[in-house]
């Protein structure tokens, strides 16, 4: 019995060993464990083992039945894997050509955010940055906003628990600079801003560039000077560009600037950016307050300046007639191939 046991585990081991796909592998589990199988029939012929000798002799065929249905998980894993190769590799022409890789873009708001900031470079500014979570003195109370002030209403601010603010606009990198720098300035200062708004045409998070010039004489006519360069180097060099009254706590006086359509080119037609108007507003700006000059220790009698701050986002949708903001943070590499 002993004997017979033996040589059904060498022959089942054999037969696997030649056994290289599922079909064989299963013939070799019927010759072997099947309801006829050569182990099948070892069992039967145990009533004829002497009672002593039982219990090891059915120790013995249990090890044997394990161990050779372990050999046929084994090999049937290793077929079955080999076959999923052999699939695979037919599917695959190694002589079809490879993807290209796709070259990579510039998003749409880096894109005219470096625009714009290579403009104000070109007029002898330099680029600024700060914290985007600033305190409340540098966002509000050092640009003339006071705790009570009703122009904080307007900011739609997202507070943190210690006092702090996400900062509402970049125009607290101003003051910043004007604490840590004396004049003549020319800076500009570019960066994500916070508010509480959300819609096709708000975000919560959004960019601007604010920028500002100090110096010992500087006029409206100045202010007005740089935007115009700027903007029709923005929009094109034959539109017109006016400006307001309008009001800011930072900026005394204050106005907003307007650009000529340049969808329409105001000929009078029905037109969804202008309104029929014939202008687009694009931004505000204005004479730096005394008060802001007090607050960083200038000397509003020696010095005099102007500010100005521009939405990223705006322009962009303007330049490009996107009418969602909400498409710059979606991801979508159908808009983003656009560009």
């Amino acid at each position: 019995m002993k004997d017979a046991l033996e040589s059904i585990r060498a022959a089942a081991a054999e037969a696997l060993a030649a056994a290289h796909d599922e079909a064989a592998i299963e013939a070799v589990r019927v010759r072997f464990l099947g309801r006829q199988g050569e182990l099948t029939t070892v069992v039967r012929r145990m009533r004829d083992v002497e009672a002593a000798e039982r219990p090891a002799m059915g120790a013995l065929l249990n090890a044997i039945k394990d161990d050779v249905e372990a050999r046929i998980a084994a090999a049937l894993h290793a077929a079955q894997r080999a076959a999923r190769a052999a699939r695979a590799a037919a599917r695959i022409d190694v002589t079809v050509p490879g993807r290209r890789p796709e070259p990579a873009r510039l998003h749409p708001l880096l894109r005219t955010m470096d625009e714009i900031v290579d403009i104000f470079c070109g007029l002898g500014f330099s680029v600024a940055e700060g914290p985007e979570i600033e305190d409340d003195y540098h966002n509000f109370e050092a640009l003339n906003f006071p705790a009570d002030h009703p122009a904080r209403d307007m900011q739609d601010t997202l507070f943190s628990t210690d006092g702090h603010v996400l900062r509402t606009h970049t125009s607290p990198v101003q003051i910043r600079v004007m604490e840590s720098r004396k004049p003549p300035l020319r800076i500009i200062a570019p960066g994500a801003v916070y508010r509480h708004d959300s819609d096709t045409t708000h975000s919560p998070m959004f960019h601007q560039i604010e920028g500002f010039m100090v110096d010992s004489h500087i006029t409206f006519g100045d202010l007005q000077g740089v935007l115009t360069l700027a903007l029709q180097a923005i929009f094109g060099a034959d539109l017109p560009v006016r400006l307001r009254p309008s009001f800011f706590p930072f900026t005394e006086p204050s106005a907003e600037v307007d650009v000529g359509c340049f969808n329409c080119r105001r000929d009078g037609a029905p037109c969804r950016v202008c309104k029929g108007t014939g202008w687009v507003e694009i931004l505000g700006a204005g004479m730096i307050d005394p008060n802001v000059f007090r607050a960083v220790g200038y000397d509003p009698e020696a010095v005099s300046g102007f500010a100005f701050g521009m939405g990223i986002e705006r322009i962009t949708m303007l330049k490009y007639q996107i009418d969602d903001i909400r498409l710059f943070f979606s991801n979508d590499v159908r808009f983003l191939r656009q560009f």
